[in-house]
């Protein structure tokens, strides 16, 4: 039996989580492209189910029996990358290659290129659908196995999501969990300025799924959420995580411009000093 989810404590898993927020920093300012707000907001999701949750073997990355991974808001990839990257995907220095010619690591998730990535994603609207495919194929297959999709809040603007959220009502897809990253914000400004979608968890509702709401910062209740999602047996279930764009770093928060910007490398040594908690921090882009 392969390796599956691990055993870490609230306190290990906060810790993950600033490591990996350490890693966004660095490779994106190290690369100077990037989209680093969209990227810190979802990753407290991503460590909880990559390290808490899911059921996966970084040696096997192909294992049949594992839990399936799709970010829909595939321009989140930095948060991808540095979650495989320490879950043992493959090796930090790899990180540092990002959106080079060549690279493994992609500016979007690319599933022929890189250990761990279940779905191509990039195209917004696009992932849930995926999702629903990859959920039906388990089911036929007699796999177990359960399969997660991350989606931007803006994301639900796109007809696409609809469709696919029917459809996986319709099969009773309960090996379906969806997660919105609720930040609130997209590249022109605030979600409900450029599309207001009104009460969001009725929609939901409405379309058949289960819905549980959370603070998508807080590990203990993230873990609830998915927990309560992955032990629905008769429909599809959607967490909506509430989450801050930019998290971890105060002059990012909140900011629509750190939507697709990467930090100049004295942004990113101020950003990487407060994550660490003190003045001064040893980067990987200069002294």
């Amino acid at each position: 039996m392969a390796p599956t989810s691990t055993e870490l404590s609230t306190e290990q898993l906060e810790r993950v989580a600033t490591k990996i927020r350490k890693m966004i920093i660095e490779m994106i300012a190290a690369r100077g492209s990037g989209h680093t707000g969209s990227s810190l907001s979802c990753v407290d999701i991503l460590t909880v189910l990559y390290f808490r949750i899911m059921n996966v073997d970084p040696r096997n990355p192909e294992w049949p029996e594992r839990d399936r991974f799709i970010i829909s808001k595939g321009h989140a990839a930095p948060a991808l990358y540095a979650t495989l990257c320490e879950r043992g995907y493959f090796s930090r220095e790899t990180l540092f290659t990002l959106r080079r010619l060549g690279s493994h690591l992609q500016g979007h998730p690319d599933m022929r290129k890189t250990p761990g990535v279940d779905m191509t994603t990039g195209s917004l609207g696009q992932g849930l659908s995926a999702g629903v495919g990859v959920a039906i194929g388990l089911k036929m297959s007699g796999i177990t196995a359960r399969t997660f999709v991350l989606l931007g809040d803006g994301e639900q603007a796109a007809g696409q999501v609809w469709e696919a959220a029917s459809v996986a009502a319709h099969y009773r897809l309960a090996n379906l969990i969806a997660i919105v990253d609720m930040n609130g914000l997209q590249v022109h400004g605030r979600t409900r300025d450029v599309l207001d979608l009104g009460d969001v968890a009725r929609k939901w509702d409405a379309f058949g799924w289960r819905v549980v709401s959370t603070d998508g910062h807080d590990v203990v209740q993230i873990s609830r959420a998915l927990e309560q999602a992955t032990s629905e047996t008769e429909r599809p279930s959607v967490v909506l995580a509430h989450t801050v764009k930019g998290k971890g770093v105060s002059f990012m928060e909140g900011q629509v411009e750190w939507h697709g910007k990467a930090p100049s490398r004295e942004e990113a040594v101020r950003a990487l000093a407060e994550l660490e908690g003190h003045t001064c921090a040893k980067t990987a882009i200069g002294e």
